[in-house]
């Protein structure tokens, strides 16, 4: 049998989202789910996670949706810049200082609410592996003993110059920095497409089980019962939940020999 852990991204974003990832949890569908701990819901979402296991939460560090928690961070962006922009200032060496405060006011969040550290760390939009962000979230990682997600190789199948650019954005460097501080981490990343919500996503899904590598880890974005207000992807949240807590999920995992594992 071939090894997956399969997260979702995104819990505390909003409660379809939230819905979603918990159904999932308790059908044993997902292995793990990443927070996003800035969401202004997120004191009232984040003690449901109390009730997981505390190996299986994660936290989603975020730079690129709502606002920023520290007050410093704050003075240079009232409201978080999109991906394009943190992007470009990343490779131009022009990111806030405040951004290493930024994160540790998230980390702590995310320890206040559940009342345990998280067991992995990524980033919304795969920040974590940015110039400029690297550095301090490889610290925290090492700090904690937990494992970051690997962005550095993200096989097929299609989606191409997308699976490029998140390599090309600082993920195969981290993977260098991960391997050189004796870091764990998945061996690839899967999961990538354009959330077009017409997609057949049980086809890409059996794409991603037949190239994925034993240990890989698969990342998602359910939700249940209809998109949350002005979530761009919601649609396709809302397909991938129907296939992920459909029995032709579980078919596809025992037709390519895969077993659900943790991160």
């Amino acid at each position: 049998m071939k090894r997956l852990a399969v997260c979702a991204d995104d819990y505390g974003l909003g409660p379809a989202v939230d819905r979603g990832i918990l159904a999932l949890v308790g059908q044993g569908r997902i292995t793990a789910l990443s927070a996003l701990v800035t969401a202004l819901r997120w004191a009232q979402a984040g003690p449901a996670l109390r009730e997981v296991g505390a190996d299986i939460t994660g936290l989603h560090f975020n730079l690129t949706e709502g606002e920023p928690l520290s007050a410093e961070l704050r003075r240079h962006w009232p409201r978080f810049p999109s991906l394009g922009a943190v992007i470009a200032q990343a490779f131009l060496g022009r990111l806030p200082g405040a951004l290493a405060g930024e994160f540790e006011a998230q980390l702590q969040r995310f320890i206040d609410v559940t009342g345990r550290a998280p067991a992995f760390i990524d980033g919304r939009q795969h920040v974590h592996a940015l110039p400029g962000v690297r550095p301090f979230v490889l610290e925290a990682a090492a700090r904690l003993g937990v494992p970051l997600r690997n962005t550095g190789r993200l096989p097929g199948p299609g989606f191409a110059f997308k699976r490029r650019v998140i390599e090309a954005c600082g993920g195969r460097a981290l993977v260098a920095e991960m391997r050189a501080r004796g870091l764990r981490a998945a061996p690839a990343l899967v999961g990538v497409y354009g959330f077009d919500p017409q997609a057949d996503y049980r086809a890409l899904m059996r794409g991603w089980l037949g190239s994925a590598p034993d240990g890989a880890l698969l990342f998602c974005h359910p939700a249940q019962g209809g998109p949350d207000a002005g979530d761009a992807i919601g649609a396709a949240r809302v397909r991938e939940m129907a296939y992920l807590a459909s029995e032709a999920f579980a078919a596809d995992l025992a037709e390519f020999g895969v077993t659900l594992s943790g991160v």
